[in-house]
Formats: C-alpha cells, sequence, structure tokens
C-alpha cells in the first residue's frame, strides 16, 4: 500500500529531481498501471499549467518534462509507480533557439532539451491544407516532439535553398524540406 508521500504531483517532482544531471530516466521501460488523470496541461504557447494556474519555476517543469512519454492513449507523466495522464494542447515541447554548429542545426528547447536535427530528429514541415500555413516541427526523443517557433522558422527559411524542387535546409548530411514542392522556389 502506498501512501499520500508516494502518489501524484509530488511522487513526480521527487522522482525527476532524483535525477539532478544523471540524464533522462527510463521511462520506456516503466509500465505502472494507470492511476487517472491530473489537471496538467500544456498549453499551445508552451506554460505549464496545474489545476488553472500556470506552474511558475522552470526547473519544476523541467523534471516533469523528464517523465513525460506518449502513449497511443496520449501524453502521460510516469514514475515506476504509476502513470498519470495529462492533456497536451499541441506538442509538448517548444524549440526556441537554433545556432549552427559546424554545418549542423542545433535546437534548445524550452525544457532545456538540445537537439541536433538530423536523420534520428527530422523537422518536419506540414502545411495546413485550408489556410496554407506552416507547422514546423522537431523530433526530440522517443515519440515527443518540439513546436518551432515562428521566428526559428523564419530563420530556416532564410538559410533555406532549392533543393528538388522545395526549400530546403540542410543539418550534416539530412536535408528537410520547409514546404511543398514549388512553395517559396522562383
Amino acid at each position: 500500500m502506498t501512501d499520500d508521500k508516494t502518489k501524484g504531483l509530488d511522487a513526480l517532482a521527487r522522482l525527476a529531481s532524483q535525477q539532478g544531471g544523471r540524464g533522462l530516466p527510463p521511462v520506456h521501460l516503466w509500465h505502472p498501471e494507470h492511476c487517472g488523470d491530473i489537471d496538467i496541461v500544456i498549453q499551445a504557447d508552451g506554460i505549464w499549467m496545474h489545476e488553472g494556474t500556470p506552474i511558475g519555476r522552470p526547473e519544476l517543469t523541467r523534471l516533469f518534462s523528464t517523465v513525460l512519454r506518449k502513449d497511443p492513449d496520449g501524453y502521460h507523466l510516469v514514475t515506476p509507480v504509476e502513470k498519470l495522464k495529462i492533456t497536451v494542447e499541441d506538442l509538448p515541447f517548444l524549440a526556441i533557439t537554433l545556432k549552427d554548429v559546424e554545418g549542423h542545426l542545433v535546437f534548445e528547447t524550452d525544457q532545456g532539451d538540445t537537439v541536433i536535427a538530423g536523420a534520428e530528429h527530422p523537422i518536419i514541415v506540414e502545411t495546413d491544407p485550408v489556410t496554407q500555413e506552416p507547422a514546423p516541427r522537431l523530433h526530440v526523443r522517443a515519440d515527443l516532439w518540439a513546436r518551432i517557433s515562428r521566428s526559428l522558422f523564419y530563420e530556416l527559411v532564410e538559410r533555406a535553398r532549392p533543393i528538388g524542387g522545395r526549400l530546403s535546409v540542410r543539418s550534416g548530411e539530412a536535408v528537410f524540406a520547409l514546404g511543398p514542392v514549388g512553395a517559396g522556389v522562383e
């Protein structure tokens, strides 16, 4: 039997904080019973909310992000003993900075993840069929993605060159199209 200190938000914070600087916990290996939903929402603008109030401590959202997993039924915060479903309005992360390091596009997310775009971490740009608005995203880990901010997308477009009739960027040996054939190509 578990007590209240081993459940819910406190237990998740405690477990995530135990990870310290040792990297990410092996959430893919944990298969606890689903314990229900927790009123945490990751808004489309990247703000984490708990019971309708922003979680004001970036350290806490970073810790929670390390125990985040996407399963077929949605997003969950997972520990070895419990699995709590949360709501994600768009994608769980935002790509907020971009730099070129020796020909590789290096992104940082709002939760402190550093991601080098490449074959294992593709950039995908979907285009809304009605509005024609691009929706760029970057693979972070497992089935977790970051929305590429509008300003970073503009930076990518400035770096882009036509490749195969598509405006594309290169990161190392990988090439990523930024839109459909012909878009932005003169």
